[in-house]
């Protein structure tokens, strides 16, 4: 089994206290979203997660910690865009605290285990390509020698972003723009030794070098851990997302970096109640379990391939 903490919030940067807490303990509690009474209990020990991929915006919280995860083979999915505090209100200052954070994690770790993600990408009269380019030279130049890859994707319009519109003021550039930015990034990237790839881009790239990527990434988890991996493809995602099956352990509307363009968040009110309602030492993420709740203990299991397994 892997874990994925999170695609729905940024458990590193403001939950990391309750993360090890549960890795600890042994087992973590997940609501449904879909189906709020319905609650998962997911065993967290080394025996049955054959890894961890960890995304954030800001791992410096975490970082305490990295000893404790040792147990598990891991790795940072680390987005750090060009955006200024309108687009990512919540997040501390790039230039003093998360470059050098980002530094500093693949210096504890290694580069292979911290992914670089510059996601997505919009265009307006602020952030425009030119803007992109410029933003996008100076971080490939800091971060030579401290990743191996770098991910990029083109914001889609999902329903849950559209209320920040106006805030956005996104522009529509066509796909032969698209293109052309991502023929430049990919020089400007690998001319730093830094790989480019696209997130569930339904825009071929292949003609200049771009791969698709798998964010939960079977093949990197195999090679830090040193086994192989019987696991599918997971398909409760889009049809262009290439990622390996995971189970992710955090809730939607409880991130507040405040980003405007995070589909994860919908509702402004219930990201500041989820998140008063934290308790680093219960079991879920935000709030408690309460009457009515019914709670299933997941059934779980190592997917490493063994010799037992071969036969």
């Amino acid at each position: 089994m892997i874990i994925s903490a999170s695609r729905r919030t940024d458990i590193p940067a403001c939950y990391a206290g309750w993360f090890i807490n549960r890795l600890r303990a042994g087992y973590v509690l997940v609501r449904n979203p879909m189906n709020p009474r319905r609650i998962s209990k997911i065993a967290l020990t080394p025996d049955v997660v054959d890894g961890l991929v960890l995304w954030t915006k800001n791992p410096l919280p975490l970082i305490p910690y990295l000893n404790e995860l040792s147990a598990y083979p891991y790795y940072f999915q680390f987005t750090l865009t060009g955006y200024g505090r309108d687009i990512e209100p919540g997040l501390p200052d790039k230039k003093r605290v998360l470059l050098p954070a980002f530094k500093h994690l693949a210096e504890r770790t290694c580069k292979k285990r911290v992914i670089w993600r510059y996601d997505p990408i919009f265009f307006s009269n602020k952030y425009t390509p030119e803007y992109h380019l410029s933003c996008f030279e100076k971080m490939a130049a800091e971060f030579e020698n401290y990743t191996e890859r770098c991910i990029i994707s083109f914001m889609d319009s999902y329903c849950n972003t559209r209320r920040n519109e106006k805030q956005l003021a996104a522009v529509n550039v066509g796909d032969e723009a698209l293109h052309s930015l991502a023929a430049q990034l990919f020089k400007i990237a690998a001319r730093h030794g830094i790989k480019l790839q696209t997130c569930a881009e339904s825009m071929d790239f292949a003609d200049i070098g771009i791969t698709q990527s798998a964010c939960i990434d079977k093949a990197l988890l195999e090679e830090i851990g040193g086994f192989k991996l019987n696991v599918k493809k997971d398909a409760n995602q889009r049809a262009e997302c290439c990622c390996a099956e995971s189970i992710d352990i955090g809730a939607y509307n409880t991130c507040p970096n405040g980003c405007l363009y995070c589909y994860a968040n919908y509702n402004a009110a219930m990201v500041a109640k989820n998140y008063a309602s934290h308790n680093p030492d219960g079991g879920m993420l935000f709030g408690r379990l309460m009457p009515g709740d019914i709670v299933t203990e997941r059934k779980v299991k190592s997917c490493k391939i063994t010799e037992q397994n071969l036969f």
